[in-house]
């Protein structure tokens, strides 16, 4: 078994809770894909006034899902829709059908990937890497709006 080598924490903090904001940013999907909400989610954390603290980001909805991932380069969401397909491909013989032949992988899709994340907020800014992006992935094939939930806690 390999062990890696554990760094010191640094640029600790600490102090009370004195800012907390909440929103609702509604997102109109083109169809299955990736939509990157990371600047109206900065936009959303500078109105809120927190400088230090975290950002929650939740999808309302059960066929559709958030991620981080890269926002240099567009193959890789295309190679990650590729992989959603083949692990949750739409004419599978699914029981549940009652809304149409995607509906149920986009819930299992939606399973796989996430319906809420938390990014720190430091220096007022999403503590983000360097080629991190939010999105919201669309799961339907057909355009939907979806409403994610946003809140920001800190001083």
């Amino acid at each position: 078994m390999s062990r890696g080598r554990i760094g010191s924490i640094e640029g600790f903090s600490a102090g009370e809770v004195r800012r907390r904001a909440g929103a609702t940013l509604t997102v109109a999907t083109p169809g299955p894909g990736f939509t990157d909400v990371t600047d109206a989610v900065a936009g959303f954390l500078a109105r809120s006034g927190v400088t230090d603290g975290f950002v929650t980001v939740f999808c309302r909805h059960t066929s559709a899902s958030l991620t981080i991932q890269e926002n240099a380069d567009p193959d890789v969401r295309t190679d990650l829709m590729t992989a959603l397909d083949h692990l949750a491909p739409r004419h599978a013989g699914y029981v549940h059908g009652a809304e149409g032949p995607d509906d149920m992988p986009a819930h299992i899709r939606t399973l796989l990937t996430d319906a809420s994340l938390t990014i720190p907020v430091i220096g007022g800014r999403l503590a983000l890497g360097t080629w991190q992006g939010i999105y919201l992935i669309e799961h339907r094939d057909r355009p939907h709006r979806r409403e994610i939930a946003l809140a920001a806690v800190g001083a």
